[in-house]
């Protein structure tokens, strides 16, 4: 077991050397576990078939919710969704940058709500409690990407 130093100075595993990339359908780019464990901060207590079916999951969501978005994009004449037209920052698409960041997200929802319940202590039980506001602002942040790829509000009100 290999241990590194977070920014924080703390020594934590390190995750495997490597876990491979998921091939998506290729209008949705590839997604490489090692960058959403890196960006969405996931332990490497996490396993790498964990992480991978979390992300799967997460791809999976994702794409539910842009099906409509990449069969308009792929009609206009866009094959991938780096070629939707789309200003850059650091170099990359905001809306591959948009992708990402819902999948990993989503990924990291996933995990903190099935991780949980490892421990059925009253500690646990407490622990579980102060994670469900984080679960709720992941999967909330995941569709703020989501709809800011289709361009569409985050706030929908209506008046009752």
């Amino acid at each position: 077991m290999t241990f590194i130093a977070n920014p924080l100075g703390d020594a934590i595993e390190a995750p495997p050397a490597d876990e491979g990339v998921i091939a998506n359908d290729g209008f949705f780019p590839d997604i490489a576990p090692a960058a959403v464990r890196a960006d969405a901060r996931i332990s490497a207590n996490v396993t790498t078939p964990r992480l991978r079916a979390a992300i799967l999951g997460a791809i999976m969501s994702v794409e539910y919710d842009l099906r409509a978005f990449a069969a308009r994009s792929i009609a206009a004449g866009h094959a991938t969704l780096a070629d939707v037209p789309s200003p850059q920052l650091d170099g990359q698409s905001q809306q591959l940058i948009r992708y990402h960041r819902a999948v990993s997200l989503y990924a990291k929802a996933e995990l903190v709500e099935r991780y949980r319940d490892f421990d059925t202590t009253s500690a646990g039980g407490n622990q579980a409690d102060d994670l469900t506001p984080s679960i709720g602002e992941l999967r909330r942040d995941a569709l703020h990407a989501v709809r800011d790829i289709l361009g569409t509000s985050r706030t929908t009100v209506d008046l009752i």
